[in-house]
């Protein structure tokens, strides 16, 4: 029996499995180099938003454009000189408007306004407060 055509056969899938191992040899060095990249861009992209975060903390906070109606300014100086929770009837008194539905209602209407706007919050139903800005600093955790 000639085993040379079997030997020559076997050759062959040899060669062809030696070239398909360092074919993938090859891929998987790439692979690893290109994940390389992508683990040192997410650490980056991590050390920036860390950045960013705690500069942000320590940018003042801007209020929101308030709607062109001179009793804005006003209800909100009545809550920063407020000590606790007020309803749209405490604001009205101190603004001296008449204490009528219709006054009631539409500084409630205002109110509510700036609670859309995250001036205010209402703590209950009715009553508003000026909203509390956080105090923890992301800084500190760095």
């Amino acid at each position: 029996m000639n085993i040379e055509p079997l030997l020559d056969a076997l050759g062959l899938q040899e060669d062809a499995a030696r070239a398909l191992a360092d074919d993938l040899g090859t891929q998987i060095e790439e692979l690893h180099s290109r994940l390389r990249e992508a683990e040192t861009h997410l650490e980056h992209l991590a050390i920036t938003r860390k950045t960013v975060t705690v500069l942000a903390d320590r940018l003042p906070t801007v209020p929101p454009d308030l709607p062109e109606h001179p009793d804005y300014p006003r209800i909100l100086g009545v809550f920063n000189e407020a000590t606790g929770p007020l309803r749209a009837r405490d604001v009205c008194g101190v603004l001296d408007h008449e204490l009528l539905p219709k006054n009631i209602e539409g500084t409630r209407a205002k109110l509510k306004r700036l609670v859309k706007l995250g001036v205010l919050t209402e703590v209950d139903v009715g009553s508003f407060t000026r909203k509390q800005q956080p105090t923890e600093h992301r800084d500190q955790q760095l």
